[in-house]
């Protein structure tokens, strides 16, 4: 799907509120609460990009990015990091396994969240 958004985060506001912002900008979304059901539907839906939150239940972000980027069928998904941990070594890991971009949580509203999906979506 050319405009489609998956959101993978456990937190239901923020979930929620972001996929309220991109329906209201034209985007399909879906959203996962989990890393497997965030792996799941990767696979199923393979969106135009993935917003992946790294501290999930189950599996975590890190490891869903890692499976999404040695996936040759996935591999060319960008996905957008959101997360509250804003370590050096954490954006790093993120960045090197394959993020196109790295979100700290605190760091971004919801608008310009929006403004960073519609940008690496050009």
């Amino acid at each position: 799907m050319a405009n489609k958004i998956l959101i993978v985060e456990d937190d239901k506001f923020l979930r929620e509120l972001i996929t309220k912002k991109l329906d209201k900008e034209g985007y399909e979304t879906s959203q996962a609460v989990d890393g497997e059901e965030g792996l799941e539907k990767v696979k199923k839906e393979k969106p135009a990009l993935v917003l992946l939150d790294l501290i999930l239940p189950g599996i975590d972000g890190f490891e869903v990015l890692s499976k999404i980027k040695e996936d040759p069928a996935l591999s060319r998904i960008p996905v957008i990091i959101l997360s509250n941990l804003g370590q050096k070594e954490d954006v790093e890991r993120g960045l090197k396994l394959g993020a196109i971009d790295y979100l700290i949580k605190a760091h971004f509203t919801p608008g310009e969240i929006i403004e960073k999906v519609r940008t690496n979506l050009k």
